[in-house]
């Protein structure tokens, strides 16, 4: 496709729209921060400003030895300039030659007890000359999991999708379970939740680079899709990240209080080590943010402050560790589990 054919079949953004943009993505980091400090009840985000040489800049707020958080940083950064990262021309190439915008708030918290599942909230936004779209999701990590949390934390983000499209959540939760993934472990980083890219309102609704894949299979499988402009796109961007504190808060207050040993927080920093290693070997932001030539301390605050690896290791029969590997860490139905 050209970029003019790209441009026709686009719904344009308003003149307004980095402006609108950014100051949602500033909000929401600013709400989720006040959120997660009531649910901590001890500690607070200490924030560290940047600017970027070749444009931009950004807020990082780290939380540090809370009640409930042994770590935990949500960044906001909006980023311009004229030359487009690999990883971006790669997926888009009609974007080569404009200078671009990106803006976005990302957040992953690591909580202290292993009964609490680590949680990544990330929602962006880009412009490179007619070329837009909106990207993001949300996705849970947890070392004990139980159902009942997979399926609230589903069912809140299903709901949110439901009001803007019948087949977003579908899509988005099929293209979250293929995304965060391992391929090296062959296994899922969590239990998913949503992820999309490459949003501008154009069919497919699928627009990853995996086409013999699930997610892209069922969205191929959809009728045509009608035009969907940079307003809802917008709207729907809006609904998913304010959703976030009622689908994990819940969750990190049910299971707070639950009582652990050495074992489990063995497990938790041993399995803490794959999310080491899906964020500096996959994750796009890091690429992006490393290619774009980022604050590394606000790219990296994802990672773990402690973590463990383990030659060779492997749960035993029978336990707790075990169903993590042999049911959780398997795609499942989860907006539509019931415990009846």
């Amino acid at each position: 496709m050209t970029t003019t054919e790209t441009t026709l079949k686009t719904s344009l953004p308003p003149e307004d729209a980095k402006t609108r943009v950014s100051q949602f993505m500033q909000t929401l980091q600013d709400e989720i921060c006040a959120g997660l400090e009531t649910l901590d009840g001890k500690g607070k985000f200490k924030e560290d400003s940047w600017q970027r040489e070749e444009g931009g800049g950004g807020r990082s707020r780290v939380l540090t030895d809370g009640n409930i958080f042994e770590q935990g940083g949500v960044n906001f950064s909006e980023v311009w300039g004229n030359n487009l990262p690999p990883s971006i021309l790669q997926q888009r190439p009609e974007a080569e030659g404009h200078s671009f915008y990106a803006t976005g708030t990302s957040m992953v918290l690591h909580p202290k007890n292993p009964y609490i599942p680590t949680v990544h909230l990330n929602y962006r936004y880009f412009e490179a000359g007619p070329v837009w779209w909106f990207g993001g999701g949300a996705d849970l990590t947890p070392y004990y999991p139980f159902a009942e949390d997979a399926h609230h934390f589903h069912s809140t983000f299903k709901k949110a999708c439901d009001q803007h499209h019948p087949e977003y959540y579908p899509v988005f939760k099929r293209w979250c379970d293929e995304y965060f993934y391992l391929k090296h472990r062959d296994e899922t980083r969590g239990i998913g939740g949503l992820f999309f890219d490459y949003q501008d309102g154009t069919d497919p609704i699928y627009r990853g680079p995996h086409n013999a894949q699930d997610a892209a299979v069922y969205s191929r499988s959809l009728p045509p899709q009608n035009l969907r402009t940079w307003e809802e796109l917008f709207a729907f961007v809006q609904d998913c990240g304010r959703s976030f504190l009622p689908a994990y808060v819940p969750i990190a207050q049910k299971r707070q209080h639950t009582e652990y040993g050495d074992r489990q927080r063995n497990f938790q920093l041993y399995r803490r080590g794959r999310y080491v290693e899906f964020n500096l070997v996959y994750d796009r932001g890091t690429i992006f943010g490393l290619q774009t030539n980022g604050r590394t301390e606000s790219i990296l605050m994802s990672l773990p402050p402690l973590v463990r690896w383990e030659y060779g290791y492997k749960p035993e029969p029978n336990t707790p560790e075990a169903e993590l590997y042999e049911v959780f860490l398997k795609p499942q139905n989860w907006a539509d589990w019931s415990n009846k």
